[in-house]
């Protein structure tokens, strides 16, 4: 088998993985969505709380529409927690909210690697648009060397972005359960859920990495054995 059509291979287990992924965070949030908190506080309240221990006034906690569409936005100062964290006092409301609330605490000691995700955001929206019309440039003018160093380039930026966001999500996870903790927000037995929601959460971002790289590899590899062979 050639190096090529490896990573076609590696695409397939990055689609598989992705799919595992989805699966297993939706349903350990439905889990533990079922699991009360017997401090009886809501994904709001837990963020505020976390967010008031941490002496952050600027940050304001709000829900936002849809499903796992929870996220800290560094730009505006906004903790968004959708609907269904946002009031439930379960122990996959109160992880999640916490997690978002991990970001803000990284916002507020500098924490390089969100610094640098921040940094990257706008070339890797822009890498993100570019690439259904490096798609439709080589499916439909035949354009493969230019298809291929701009495909690179594209999922270049993406798998760079994936590898920062690594670090950022799992520190926000891991300060998320240590405040948790020390709060006396959750117990112990509430604990091991948080980690089981928050665990199978930071698979998707391995998915993610893992995406990117395959597709990397894809578009990258025969430019390099392209220019060999010419080498030879």
């Amino acid at each position: 088998m050639s190096w090529y059509a490896l990573t076609w291979v590696g695409i397939i287990f990055a689609m598989v993985l992705g799919l595992y992924a989805q699966w297993k965070v939706g349903s350990t949030v439905k889990k533990f969505s079922k699991v009360t908190t017997r401090a009886g506080y809501t994904g709001a309240e837990v963020a505020r709380q976390i967010l008031r221990d941490a002496g952050i006034s600027d940050v304001e906690v709000k829900p936002i529409a849809g499903e796992m569409t929870d996220h800290y936005d560094p730009t505006k100062k906004v903790l968004c927690l959708s609907e269904i964290v946002y009031g439930s006092t379960s122990a996959a409301a109160v992880g999640i909210a916490a997690h978002e609330c991990g970001h803000a605490l990284q916002h507020k000691a500098a924490y390089a690697p969100l610094h640098l995700r921040m940094a990257i955001v706008p070339v890797t929206q822009f890498a993100s648009g570019m690439l259904p019309i490096v798609m439709m440039a080589g499916y439909f003018f035949h354009m493969l060397p230019l298809t291929l160093m701009l495909g690179s380039i594209a999922y270049g930026i993406l798998a760079i972005f994936q590898l920062v966001t690594l670090p950022v999500e799992f520190d926000a996870s891991s300060r998320a359960k240590r405040v948790l903790r020390t709060m006396g927000l959750v117990d112990s037995n509430e604990s091991d859920g948080v980690s089981k929601v928050l665990n199978a959460a930071a698979l998707t971002y391995v998915a993610a990495f893992v995406s990117s790289l395959a597709w990397l590899l894809h578009f990258l590899l025969p430019l390099l054995l392209g220019g060999r062979r010419q080498n030879d």
